[in-house]
């Protein structure tokens, strides 16, 4: 009985060193479990294509929305280990989301391989165009004189917007209203329509609204002024200390053969290393990154 499990296992680690060796043999499905035209599918669209290009197979982005991410983030965990999926996300799943909810259906560190930092970006409030703020303290001076009267949306209970605004509050003396979406796609629309007063949305996903003149912008969360906004203030010019700044990275399901670990890091980092993809997020408002998969789970737990 004894021989015959050991040899099991004998065919079943020589069957995974194989298909590492082999891997990618068919299409690899990156799943971003947040709806399509957010920053994390707009960034992971710019990103598969070269990382297509690396690793010689179709990437094939699978959008999983819904629970601030959560729903999206444990379809991955699930998945075989056998690098046909992979998971782009942000802090919101395996940092913030686990931090204010201990019933997460996953364990953001044990399920899962953490493989390369993507990228980093701040975030930027936005106000619709019919809003009376024309400048952040504006905006904190309306919110103050009307307590519970205002609203902002997030993309979900748990997310970075979620959790920057709530410090935001916290920090200006404000009473702002969560109204929670699926995602920033309806809450945008939403914004622009003015049926909600503000929001704190990715650089990447927001800006492109204020150049084509749907939204204003007020601030940017990053500790300095962005590049790619240089005009808007950053949130800690009127509120010291005020930082909020969004990481994207690739996981891989718990179990993930190290070989093929190796193989995604090294044909990330070198996508990312593309002067046109660098340039392609920089114009985004995101700053690639990169690095070792023992880099990036540093930067998650810090």
């Amino acid at each position: 009985m004894k021989f015959k499990t050991l040899l099991g296992l004998l065919v079943v680690g020589l069957s995974l060193s194989v298909s590492a060796q082999t891997w990618p043999a068919k299409p690899v499905r990156l799943v971003v479990p947040f709806p399509a035209g957010g920053a994390t599918d707009i960034l992971s669209r710019a990103l598969s294509q070269e990382l297509a290009k690396k690793l010689g197979q179709s990437i094939v982005v699978d959008n999983k929305p819904g629970a601030g991410g959560t729903i999206g983030a444990l379809a991955a965990a699930q998945a075989p280990a056998d690098g046909y999926t992979l998971l782009l996300t942000t802090s919101s799943t395996h940092s913030i989301g686990p931090a204010i909810n201990p019933r997460m259906p996953y364990n953001a560190e044990a399920d899962f391989t953490p493989i390369v930092y993507v990228a980093s970006s701040p975030q930027v409030i936005l106000v619709p165009m019919s809003s009376p703020a024309k400048t952040l303290r504006e905006f904190i001076e309306h919110a103050r004189k009307n307590p519970g009267r205002l609203n902002y949306a997030s993309s979900g209970n748990g997310t970075i917007s979620n959790l920057s605004t709530e410090n935001f509050k916290a920090q200006s003396g404000t009473f702002l209203v969560h109204i929670p979406y699926r995602g920033t796609g309806l809450s945008i629309a939403d914004l622009i329509s003015g049926k909600v007063d503000v929001l704190f949305d990715s650089v990447v996903s927001g800006m492109p609204h204020v150049r084509d003149g749907k939204l204003r912008a007020l601030a940017v969360t990053s500790p300095k002024r962005s590049t790619l906004a240089p005009e808007l203030p950053a949130v800690s010019e009127l509120l010291p200390g005020f930082e909020s700044v969004t990481w994207f990275g690739v996981y891989g399901p718990r179990g993930l053969p190290p070989e093929i670990v190796a193989r995604v890091n090294q044909a990330v980092n070198a996508a990312l290393a593309e002067p046109e993809l660098k340039e392609r997020f920089a114009r985004l408002g995101a700053e690639t990154t990169g690095g070792t998969p023992q880099a990036f789970a540093a930067v998650v737990k810090a």
